[in-house]
């Protein structure tokens, strides 16, 4: 098992992407970025965050913030997702779950009396250098964009 990203620590990965090629983190530097990790593409939950954060794509573009979600989805399901709520940023495949162990968010879940391992609903922003500095765990959906919005828009003073 990997150790767990620290805020204030500068992180990086690379991943399958919805478009085809391999994204890394570093590629975005000079940017911010919004990291969410999500259960499972064309869920209820997932469905409503994906779409709020894609309504609030132009808002996050006006602070130089780039949005990008993972789940351990393929991409053959993200492929789908993408067009089916034409989601205007990436989708990234973690179909091992390396990444969203070095988040800490790849964790025992309980429903129903069944235990089973999944991703915890979680957000993260990394500033322009690639240092994680703000974490967001166990997110309810509403309101949840808006909250990381904020974060975004007081990164900037």
């Amino acid at each position: 098992m990997t150790e767990q990203a620290q805020l204030g620590q500068q992180i990086d990965f690379t991943l399958p992407a919805s478009n085809g090629e391999q994204v890394s983190l570093q590629d975005y530097r000079g940017k911010k970025v919004v990291i969410y990790f999500y259960p499972k593409d064309m869920t209820p939950g997932c469905t409503q965050e994906s779409c709020d954060f894609r309504d609030y794509h132009g808002d996050f573009e006006k602070y130089n913030t780039v949005v990008l979600g993972i789940s351990p989805d393929d991409l053959k399901s993200h492929n789908k997702f993408v067009a089916k709520h034409e989601l205007p940023f990436l989708l990234l495949s973690d179909t091992e779950q390396t990444v969203a162990e070095q988040f800490g968010v790849w964790q025992l879940k309980k429903m129903y009396g069944r235990e089973y391992y999944g991703i915890v609903r979680s957000t993260f922003l990394v500033d322009e250098e690639g240092r994680l500095v703000r974490e967001w765990r166990n997110v309810k959906v509403n309101g949840h964009t808006q909250d990381v919005l904020e974060a975004v828009q007081a990164a900037q003073l």
